[in-house]
């Protein structure tokens, strides 16, 4: 299988799709409508239901033209846990360094969440990829551009956390490196279609960006 890079993902699309509370049944038909959007990196966060399970199913299925990964990953365990699974992301809502590590140990993508210049600098001694600056709400553009001035020029910025079609242009602009994107794509439950509509709707907005 030719997996395709992070770098590559992000040439692609900057986009990463947060199933939280996916289903492992709905797991292809939903990876198959954000691969057909463009969609190349999607995240299963843990607390979703046998989240493990979706996780393989996305990886076996697409991981040849998408990065198939975890979210809310807290522990070292959960990283070997999802490294079973052949899936190459592993995503935190915190920057703990024993994650970070062990996820750098495997030749992971790492992407722990922060909220401040010195949790970024300690995740990316930790061996970070990049960092999601989480909550988004809570971390306007402006915070981001003072970020991108002093965070080293390969490490990208991820907004995670109320981003919309409408504010992502301003993030773009401080220098953010993409979105991890949520609610506003996916609920439990939701159609299929609705989810695809969704996903070029979101697409299109990074298109007139």
């Amino acid at each position: 299988m030719n997996e395709m890079n992070f770098n590559e993902a992000l040439e692609a699309c900057n986009l990463i799709a947060i199933l939280r509370g996916i289903r492992p049944e709905e797991a292809e038909p939903i990876g198959e409508a954000l691969i057909e959007a463009g969609w190349r990196i999607i995240e299963v966060p843990l607390n979703s239901p046998e989240p493990l399970k979706s996780i393989e199913k996305l990886q076996v299925r697409f991981g040849d033209r998408a990065l198939i990964g975890a979210g809310t990953v807290l522990t070292e365990r959960q990283v070997a846990d999802v490294a079973a699974t052949g899936a190459r992301v592993i995503i935190s809502p915190n920057a703990n360094p024993a994650v970070i590590e062990a996820t750098a140990a495997r030749g992971m993508i790492s992407l722990p969440g922060v909220t401040t210049p010195t949790e970024a600098f300690a995740a990316i001694a930790a061996g970070a990829t990049g960092v999601k600056a989480f909550p988004a709400e809570a971390i306007p553009p402006i915070v981001i551009k003072a970020w991108k001035a002093i965070l080293p020029k390969d490490i990208p910025v991820f907004a995670v956390g109320g981003v919309t079609p409408e504010n992502m242009k301003a993030y773009i602009e401080a220098g953010a490196s993409g979105f991890g994107i949520g609610g506003a794509l996916y609920k439990p439950g939701a159609d299929v279609a609705a989810i695809a509509h969704k996903a070029r709707q979101f697409i299109e907005a990074m298109h007139r960006i």
